[in-house]
């Protein structure tokens, strides 16, 4: 039987929720805003499934992919949309011209995230784009077995944790040759609950309300959100939250970076440098505590593909850095050869020690440094807008910044000319 003693044992991938036979397992929000699972021993037969299927209790060993890219998506309108070289869309434009089906994380009607799956071309669009939250996986596990089951292709994409899950519900399904599964390089999971408050705080700052006013519904005006869009490059992206002309929500509404350049249709645009959600998240404030303790870094998830930004890729192949975006793209098994083979994708061959001197999440999971707790106390007693206080305390010296810089560009010459 599952039980979570210590919260940084649990990934929330809700591998166990969908493993129990006997549905006595389920997930509820703790005070900040993560889900855990709950079991009602009254209905437990003690058949241990939930333990079998959870991957911080059956972890991998570390690998290393196949081959290394630098990778863009040709179709420069599709690239546009996408938060990196647009390689996702792709992989799902060729499983659902074999008659497959995609799962992906996309907004639900109150802008939380979700995963769903998509049959169309039209239905994966929602997918595309970083969404930096922890998406709902809700029965989506159990959702694909069953298509394998009937013979029809399965792309499942999602973070490393969610992949690994996956995995282990799967068991000898995982081996069927018309699964393909993809993760993205992850930083960690911020709160649920900080994300809502993030969107109360703007919905009534822009209404010239405070939050205790705000209608249940304020987020109808939202049409809307990127969290990486590009208008203002892809290095230096921002977040754009577009309102809807009509006060209402468009659920069909299709995402592009040109949209942010409609003022009169922006809520909200700030780069990531200047946004408070994603400085509390960048600065590993509000992660999920298994987050710090990872169980699916370093290969560990069993995906067939690794998916994430090239960051760094002037460094080692300037002729592919425009600022338009470059997916950093690992091939981890053959089945994963076989798709990228059939993509047509602009593909550079580059090394791991290089796409890992911009990526250190590959391997290294998120700090948890003493900030964590005093943000936590701050946020439950005074809501977001104690944030920048702690912000600012974080922030690092003049002589603490010159040896941070210092060693950056020892490990980037490290990793790329002494480790590749």
């Amino acid at each position: 039987m599952i039980e979570i003693s210590d919260k940084h044992n649990c990934c929330g991938c809700a591998a166990c929720v969908q493993a129990c036979p006997k549905h006595c397992i389920s997930f509820h929000e703790d005070e900040q805003g993560f889900r855990y699972p709950t079991v009602d021993t009254s209905l437990c037969i003690q058949c241990h499934l939930c333990e079998r299927v959870c991957p911080v209790l059956n972890q991998a060993e570390p690998r290393t992919p196949l081959a290394t890219y630098a990778a863009i998506n040709p179709d420069e309108a599709v690239r546009m949309k996408s938060s990196s070289g647009g390689i996702f869309s792709m992989l799902a434009d060729a499983t659902i011209a074999q008659g497959g089906v995609v799962f992906g994380a996309r907004f639900d009607s109150h802008f939380e995230v979700e995963h769903a799956s998509a049959d169309t071309r039209q239905g994966i669009e929602a997918f595309r784009g970083s969404k930096y939250l922890q998406s709902r996986i809700s029965n989506t596990y159990a959702e694909a077995r069953a298509l394998l089951r009937q013979g029809r292709k399965v792309l499942y994409t999602g973070t490393p944790c969610q992949i690994a899950g996956l995995k282990k519900f799967l068991g000898k399904d995982a081996d069927n040759a018309l699964l393909l599964t993809a993760d993205v390089v992850c930083h960690g999971a911020p709160s649920p609950k900080v994300w809502r408050s993030y969107l109360d705080l703007i919905t009534a700052s822009k209404a010239g309300k405070n939050t205790d006013s705000l209608p249940q519904n304020a987020r109808a005006d939202i049409s809307a959100i990127a969290f990486r869009d590009k208008s203002t490059g892809w290095k230096k992206y921002g977040m754009v939250v577009l309102k809807s002309s009509a006060g209402k929500a468009d659920e069909n509404s299709e995402w592009s970076s040109l949209n942010a350049e409609k003022t009169d249709n922006v809520l909200l645009h700030e780069t990531l440098d200047k946004n408070l959600f994603m400085q509390v998240f960048l600065k590993d404030l509000c992660l999920r505590p298994a987050c710090h303790r990872c169980p699916a870094k370093a290969g560990r998830s069993g995906s067939d593909i690794t998916l994430a930004d090239y960051w760094g890729i002037a460094n080692h192949h300037p002729q592919c850095d425009d600022d338009k975006g470059t997916s950093l793209l690992m091939v981890n098994t053959p089945a994963g050869e076989q798709a990228i083979a059939q993509l047509g994708a602009q593909l550079v061959p580059t090394t791991y020690r290089q796409a890992l001197a911009g990526n250190p999440a590959l391997e290294h999971s998120a700090r948890e440094h003493r900030f964590v707790a005093q943000f936590w106390q701050a946020f439950l007693s005074s809501g977001l807008l104690s944030a920048p206080r702690i912000l600012a305390k974080m922030r690092p010296s003049l002589t603490r910044r010159c040896v941070n810089l210092a060693r950056r560009l020892l490990s980037k010459i490290y990793h790329t000319f002494i480790k590749s």
